[in-house]
């Protein structure tokens, strides 16, 4: 019988690999779906992802997928509340109001995790029928004395995201706190007379507790209901000044494709010597609707707002939005908007403007 010759201590790593590498090779082209270390080999994102759930339990939360057009999404993707099988198919997907809000049990994805919120785009032309070249307040303090040389036609962009910080706060009743930040900005970035300044930035910090409810009205069903707490201003000194805080309710419906959003709310008052705006809720209003519309990847918006007061203190406003599939997950957008309050330096000004530009986040 022939002596096995012992394996020299240099070489012992070498032939453990050799004798590992084909099971490696075996293992990474079929991954054991419950060793973590095999969801690596996997190249689709949306698989991998749901390799990890299956490896850690998380078997039934909404994950990442894959659209129609092979463009991978994120938490803030068109699609991104989807929800993952354990047999990796996909199932039918969450209602609009649940993938920005995470309603429903199964689609809650816990705290601390970046969302969208508010449309976020870049508009390099925003035009308007009359720049408010000298804006004006009851408030003496905060009126402009000279008019400024305004251009109609300047750029408009926004951002705006939202966290959960904290879930179920009300154990089985539920109650997800949520805090919101929305800026939109306004650039004379084509008048060089000005040196192209910053004509208006609003920055919108807010906080909201969001319930999950169940009831039908006229087809339509109540997902929804919020209430929270919303401070806007524009972060400048006098004449310019604009703020205002309010307590806001929120009541969502929903049906296929659709999603209607009733905001009214109530101004909390301020000193009348600090107040910069003291008729604001007469121009900017006292409640909106909002309304969503996605049909065939586009998506449809009509904003609606009003005073709820008669006589000259009856004013509002709307607006229309519509964006639409261009390459990937860019998507063209247009605005239109037409009464008071386009800004908060606007909010007593009655004007039409008009925007293209590009989304890179919709409604839902």
């Amino acid at each position: 019988m022939k002596t096995l010759r012992p394996v020299r201590p240099l070489a012992l790593p070498f032939a453990l690999a050799a004798a590992l590498l084909p099971a490696m090779k075996a293992h990474a082209q079929n991954p054991d779906p419950m060793d973590i270390r095999g969801c690596t080999a996997i190249e689709s994102d949306s698989q991998r992802l749901a390799c990890y759930d299956r490896a850690t339990g998380r078997v039934n939360l909404p994950i990442a997928q894959k659209r129609s057009d092979s463009s991978d999404t994120t938490i803030f993707g068109r699609d991104a509340g989807r929800r993952s099988e354990p047999n990796d198919a996909v199932s039918a997907p969450l209602s609009l109001l649940d993938s920005r809000w995470e309603l429903a049990p199964e689609s809650k994805l816990g705290t601390f995790n970046i969302r969208g919120y508010k449309p976020v785009f870049v508009m390099p032309v925003f035009a308007t029928s009359d720049q408010n070249n000298r804006p004006t307040s009851p408030n003496p303090d905060n009126t402009v004395p000279t008019s400024q040389a305004l251009q109609n036609v300047e750029a408009k962009f926004q951002l705006s995201l939202k966290t959960k910080v904290a879930q179920d706060v009300f154990g089985d009743v539920g109650g997800d706190l949520w805090v919101g930040y929305t800026q939109s900005s306004r650039w004379q970035v084509y008048n060089k007379r000005l040196s192209r300044p910053f004509r208006e930035t609003d920055y919108e910090p807010e906080a909201m507790l969001v319930f999950n409810t169940h009831y039908d009205v006229f087809g339509w069903q109540g997902r929804l209901l919020g209430i929270g707490v919303d401070h806007q201003s524009n972060g400048r000194s006098n004449p310019l000044s604009r703020s205002w805080n309010r307590v806001i309710a929120d009541v969502g419906f929903e049906r296929a494709g659709w999603t209607v959003m009733l905001r009214p709310w109530w101004r909390i008052p301020e000193d009348a010597a600090d107040d910069n705006n003291p008729d604001i809720s007469d121009y900017m209003g006292r409640g909106e609707v909002q309304i969503v519309r996605e049909l065939d990847n586009q998506e449809f918006g009509l904003m609606l707002r009003h005073s709820f007061r008669g006589g000259s203190r009856s004013h509002g406003a709307a607006q229309f939005t519509w964006s639409f599939p261009v390459a990937g997950n860019l998507r063209g957008y247009m605005e239109v908007f037409k009464g008071y309050g386009e800004s908060l330096i606007d909010y007593n000004h009655n004007a039409t403007y008009v925007g293209v530009g590009v989304s890179l986040l919709d409604w839902y």
